[in-house]
């Protein structure tokens, strides 16, 4: 933290000029997209879905707890090594996977953080009631599990794997974005969300986590910063030690 405090105050905020305002609106359209023409068909369809045991199944994997736990569990044995002891090879890669941990916790933590607010604080009701009160059912601030529908807390802990996964493996983004919308679209076919819910918390998701690159790039954590468009990820950053 102390080396955190010191480049924030050496390093101006200088990040690229990334066009957020047409990628919200483009998140913003295909949210209200799916809300106007998949909401109502997924309300009532709830709890027909063939292979929801499956989706059942798949969708634990996109709990918090998956990806916030290692990487807490990271840090605190971090924070038991003597790094004095570790020779340059060892001490780059105990580094990079704290760096890594670090990252992981700001992307999928605080945007679960967020998620959560936002939930309680709009509080559609989930598919699970759309009989009672259809498609558009807001009870903000209830406080209830039954009207935190929007968005999806699930995707969007995905959205921010696939922004982290994006960021460290560009090349293969079309994986990371299959295998994690899929985990995120489990949602819909257990019931608990509307297709709008897991669009708007994936986009939250991704968001956050491409956010958090910004920053670590500015801090020179993990990624390089570049004048315009994403950060780059270093070539000193292995997870896994070179063979001699």
């Amino acid at each position: 933290m102390r080396i955190v405090r010191g480049r924030f105050a050496a390093r101006p905020a200088r990040y690229p000029n990334i066009a957020w305002p047409v990628w919200g609106m483009v998140w913003l359209l295909l949210t209200a997209v799916a809300f106007v023409r998949l909401d109502t068909p997924a309300g009532m369809v709830h709890g027909q879905w063939s292979g929801a045991g499956l989706a059942e199944f798949l969708t634990q994997f996109a709990l918090g707890g998956w990806y916030l736990i290692p990487s807490a569990l990271l840090l605190v044995a971090a924070n038991l090594t003597d790094w004095r002891s570790l020779s340059r090879r060892s001490l780059m890669l105990v580094y990079n996977w704290t760096c890594l941990a670090f990252l992981v916790l700001s992307a999928v933590g605080l945007s679960g953080l967020l998620v959560n607010v936002l939930k309680y604080a709009i509080g559609r009701a989930r598919p699970l009631y759309f009989q009672d009160f259809g498609v558009l059912a807001l009870h903000p601030f209830a406080f209830d599990a039954r009207f935190a529908g929007f968005p999806s807390g699930h995707a969007t802990t995905m959205g921010a794997v696939f922004g982290v996964l994006l960021l460290l493996f560009p090349r293969r983004w079309y994986i990371a974005f299959v295998v994690t919308a899929c985990l995120a679209s489990t949602r819909v076919f257990v019931g608990a969300h509307y297709p709008s819910d897991t669009v708007a918390g994936f986009g939250l998701g991704c968001a956050f986590a491409l956010a958090c690159g910004l920053v670590f790039a500015r801090l020179g954590f993990i990624f390089h910063p570049t004048p315009s468009g994403l950060p780059v990820r270093k070539a000193s950053f292995r997870l896994i030690a070179p063979e001699r």
